[in-house]
């Protein structure tokens, strides 16, 4: 029979980074909260945590992050402008940010890395399963890869993390995972986890991407993590050491993403993601698929 495990209710979004791949624009504004299309980055990854039911967020942040803390809180001034304006559409959109989830913050003082930011939620999360979703990595809300990834864990325990197949050439831009096939086409067993490997020495082309539903083990194991590459705290060497030794926090599954996924940490993959959501809105895309077609036919 297979065994029920804890329901997931809290998230975790490192987000203290200091977004030097987009400077100047973040000198001043978060990397987080830079647009796409008319949302900050931010509020698609915590509307993704909201559908797959985790309502409460936990957002790990540093200096100079204020704008995302607003973001989720109140505007009363804007709010009442707009009332008086009878512009309802607008108030919704402005009230829609404050009502997602419960949001709770927390500042990563020393900015020592992913596994560090994730250590950051210890006090919060507790003796929990939690998940972590990365802002850089935006999930279509048509492909649940996170619930997917919940449903594994409430089923198998341990953790889980998001898996996606790249041309092995750039695996050594990832972590990448050593798996063993299971029962179900879209899940595999981790075996051991590589950071940024060489190619010649990878030992598959399955890199992991931003989202993880993590066993809180990790939270001690985290505590005794040398840095490692990078001089960081990296997670990717914590998960290694939960796959070695079963005992410690149960298994290590992946999920096998195919979906769509929109990579906004460097310049020209945001503004793929741009164009790309542009394109499906139903509002802008019509209009905006007719300019492009225009604009790619001109300038070829």
């Amino acid at each position: 029979m297979t065994q029920s495990h804890p329901r997931i209710s809290k998230a975790v979004i490192p987000a203290a980074g200091l977004g030097t791949r987009f400077l100047p624009a973040t000198k001043a504004t978060p990397k987080e909260m830079l647009p796409v299309v008319d949302k900050p980055a931010i509020q698609y990854v915590v509307e993704e945590a909201v559908a797959a039911g985790l309502s409460d967020v936990l957002m790990v942040t540093g200096r100079n992050k204020r704008p995302l803390e607003d973001h989720f809180d109140r505007n009363y001034e804007l709010e009442e402008a707009l009332t008086r304006k009878g512009d309802a559409r607008r108030l919704a959109k402005v009230q829609e940010s404050s009502d997602l989830a419960t949001m709770h913050y927390v500042r990563q003082g020393d900015p020592r890395g992913l596994g560090h930011a994730v250590l950051c939620a210890a006090p919060h999360v507790g003796d929990q399963p939690f998940a972590v979703l990365l802002g850089d990595d935006l999930i279509d809300p048509r492909d649940p890869l996170l619930a997917r990834m919940v449903e594994i864990q409430e089923r198998e325990g341990g953790s889980v993390i998001a898996l996606m197949e790249v041309d092995p050439a750039q695996i050594q831009m990832y972590g990448c995972a050593a798996v063993e096939a299971t029962g179900e086409a879209d899940v595999v067993k981790v075996t051991n986890l590589v950071e940024k490997p060489d190619p010649s020495e990878a030992p598959s082309n399955l890199a992991i991407i931003g989202r993880y539903v993590l066993n809180p083990a990790v939270f001690d194991i985290l505590r005794e993590t040398e840095p490692g590459r990078g001089n960081e705290i990296q997670l990717t060497d914590a998960l290694e050491k939960l796959a070695e030794d079963e005992k410690v926090g149960g298994p290590v599954h992946g999920v096998i993403f195919k979906g769509r996924r929109y990579d906004t940490g460097d310049r020209g993959d945001y503004l793929r993601a741009i164009v790309r959501l542009a394109c499906e809105r139903e509002d802008l895309g019509p209009e905006f698929r007719t300019w492009l077609r225009s604009y790619v036919t001109e300038e070829m």
